[in-house]
């Protein structure tokens, strides 16, 4: 039998007082135990505040990416033994895919998002500055800086691995300490993924730790500057959502809760489209996948009256197909629930909704494999409810497995009032082809659902699946999904930082932020700035150029040039009737063709590549007989790799009148 060990204060802690078995869900068998009421509870918290946050927040946003890819690639090359140490919770060699290389994806996702979208920087800036008086020497800035706390994160059963690396991955791009409490039953399997990740050495002392069994008194010691993160039912979410505790001292507190999840066979599909044998795939899939244990499975089938029962006979003939037994055997398709007390929890649901839905399909009772008499499996269950709007049970309660209930509806505007019968879900999918149909369903369902999936054979070779939370997008949903946000990119890192305006002038909110604000000191240049190479470079390193006349000859020539005879260039009559115009004017392209020619270094140098220019603004119009000239400032440098990072540069093209015309940034590759 195992002892699953806890790891606390930088040392792994066996099972003590107050353990517990944890049986195998394939045999019933008894396979591990894990608890222990004697952990250092207020010690692991220190030590999480102290050495892990003062560790993470010494490291630049792009450092801590990095560190989640190392870690991604670490996990990627030992996946194997997680997939073995999975089989015990039922999950089949195709559920790993969605647990175990679902939250390395999710690594690898947000390693990828804390490179590309987030500065090499320890200040996350919210924003563009705001101007708060009239010349620009008080400047206002939102900012993003890591909490000073823990975070802990209380996961379910379904996802041992994709459920921790979910939260830990924003958590530690954000520069806050994890502590990991697991769900008992599977914890075994999340505890081989953290000594992993221990293991590799890619984590700062105290930046994870991990609680297998009891959390202690921990919710008790925390304070405003801790988060707390849950997954699992509605009734334990809500009573830490009203923990007097946690409320007293401000605890950040987020859940993703149960949700009966429904899809919508769009009025338009018709038997035997491609749309349809989407929708039945969608709905088999949803079902048998961790045997119907996905908080974004679904629960209720939502489809037009007349295609109720060649949506019920396309189900059932596939679910006649789908063998359950021991997940380790080749031919078996759908394992088993995680634990006895789970089976007994859906049977029992099950029987509710079976008292106002007829039971279409069940599946084999005997499981495939030896010795699994014991096991908790559940064969698919599929219910049809002829009155849905009567029906309660469909509507609020879920059977967190492999059930699901077909609800007849009249038209649009029925099917959508169905589908909001659930309070609130994590997910709800559409099937169709009408673009009016589809945007009838935002508009009617979108303030009941966290996300909203659409597909039809246009996108179906790329779409990801009903159950499938992406990083790239929030994972959360309103009332009874708990109102939380999970995943969604950089927002779910904003989570676990603070947002604070601060003010003052240009030069310090450019130390602040790690960026060049408009108005800061210019710093002069020893040598033209294209050739020097990326490291050095320096914020506030202003080049100012001589300033060039704009002629007729030079608006017509370009307008012939490049076929771009826009009135307002060419007739002085029609330039002067526009309200913007005084007259003819040169092109807002000429003037930035011209402008390149001022600040171009010609020879070859440092500067490999530009890249694009953002925030383009036309602010003055140029007339004939105008001079422009340029300042060129070093605004913000990234670091992309060892051999160029890129460089953001602020340009300003200003009149004789030291009038601003036209404003950008420009951004170049930059050799190190």
């Amino acid at each position: 039998m195992q002892d699953v060990q806890s790891f606390v204060c930088g040392r792994w802690v066996g099972p003590g007082a107050g353990a517990r078995p944890i049986a195998s869900a394939v045999t019933g068998a008894v396979i591990a135990q894990a608890g222990n009421d004697a952990l250092d509870v207020a010690g692991m918290l220190d030590f999480a505040r102290s050495r892990g946050g003062a560790a993470l927040r010494a490291m630049t946003f792009h450092q801590r990416a990095k560190m989640l890819k190392a870690l991604a690639q670490h996990l990627n090359a030992h996946k194997d033994a997680l997939y073995q140490a999975s089989f015990d919770t039922g999950a089949t060699a195709r559920d790993h895919l969605f647990d175990v290389d679902g939250g390395i994806g999710t690594l690898f996702v947000y390693a990828s998002k804390g490179r590309r979208e987030l500065p090499d920087a320890h200040v996350l800036r919210d924003g563009p500055a705001e101007q708060l008086g009239k010349t620009g020497t008080f400047l206002g800035q939102h900012v993003y800086t890591p909490k000073r706390g823990v975070a802990v994160h209380i996961n379910a059963f379904n996802f041992p691995v994709w459920g921790m690396l979910e939260k830990l991955a924003p958590c530690l791009l954000a520069g806050v300490p994890s502590v990991v409490k697991p769900a008992t039953a599977t914890c075994y399997v999340t505890e081989l993924c953290v000594r992993l990740m221990i293991d590799s050495g890619h984590l700062p002392d105290g930046a994870l730790q991990l609680v297998t069994g009891g959390l202690g008194d921990t919710l008790d010691l925390l304070d405003c500057q801790d988060s707390v993160t849950f997954t699992g039912s509605e009734a334990t979410a809500l009573k830490l959502r009203t923990d007097p505790g946690l409320i007293r001292r401000g605890v950040s507190f987020t859940a993703e809760q149960d949700s009966l999840n429904a899809t919508i066979l769009g009025p338009d599909v018709a038997p035997g489209s491609a749309e349809f044998d989407l929708f039945v795939k969608e709905v088999l899939r949803e079902m048998t996948v961790k045997a119907g244990q996905k908080c974004t499975a679904i629960r209720r089938i939502i489809v037009p009256q007349p295609q109720v029962q060649a949506v019920l006979q396309a189900v059932s003939a596939g679910l006649a197909k789908v063998t359950v037994g021991d997940p380790r055997r080749e031919d078996v398709r759908m394992g088993a629930l995680v634990s006895a007390e789970q089976r007994a929890d859906v049977l029992a649901k099950a029987a509710a909704i079976g008292a106002e839905a007829e039971r279409v399909f069940a599946g084999p009772a005997a499981p495939l494999g030896d010795g699994v008499e014991n096991g908790a499996f559940v064969a698919p269950m599929l219910f049809l409810c002829a009155d849905p709007d009567a029906a309660r049970a469909v509507h609020e309660t879920e059977a967190f497995g492999p059930v699901a209930t077909i609800l007849p509806c009249r038209d649009a505007g029925h099917a959508i009032a169905l589908a909001n019968r659930g309070r609130g879900s994590l997910v709800a999918s559409v099937v169709t082809r009408d673009p009016a149909f589809a945007r009838d369903v935002v508009l009617g369902a979108g303030a009941w659902h966290g996300r909203l999936y659409f597909n039809n054979a246009d996108s179906a070779a790329e779409a990801t699946g009903h159950g499938a939370p992406m990083p790239h997008m929030v994972h959360g949903g309103p009332g009874r999904a708990g109102g939380g946000e999970e995943l969604g990119g950089i927002r779910a890192v904003r989570h676990f930082m603070q947002r604070s305006a601060v003010q003052g002038s240009p030069d310090l909110l450019s130390a602040i932020g790690e960026a060049w604000q408009p108005g800061g000191t210019p710093v002069p240049v020893p040598a033209h700035p294209f050739t020097r190479r990326f490291g050095a470079l320096h914020l506030g390193e202003t080049l100012q150029t001589p300033a060039r006349e704009i002629t007729l000859a030079d608006i017509e020539h370009f307008a012939e040039f490049t076929g771009d005879t826009f009135y307002a260039h060419m007739d002085e009559d029609a330039a002067a009737r526009n309200p913007f115009f005084p007259g003819r004017v040169a092109h807002g392209y000429l003037l930035l063709s011209f402008a390149a020619g001022l600040f171009v270094e010609p020879n070859e140098g440092p500067v490999l590549a530009n890249t694009g220019l953002d925030n383009l603004r036309f602010m003055k119009p140029v007339v004939p007989g105008d001079s422009i000239a340029v300042t060129l400032t070093v605004k913000q440098k990234t670091p992309r790799n060892d051999a160029y990072g890129e460089v953001r540069w602020h340009v300003r093209l200003a009149n004789q009148d030291d009038e601003t015309v036209a404003e950008y940034e420009l951004l170049t590759m930059v050799a190190c």
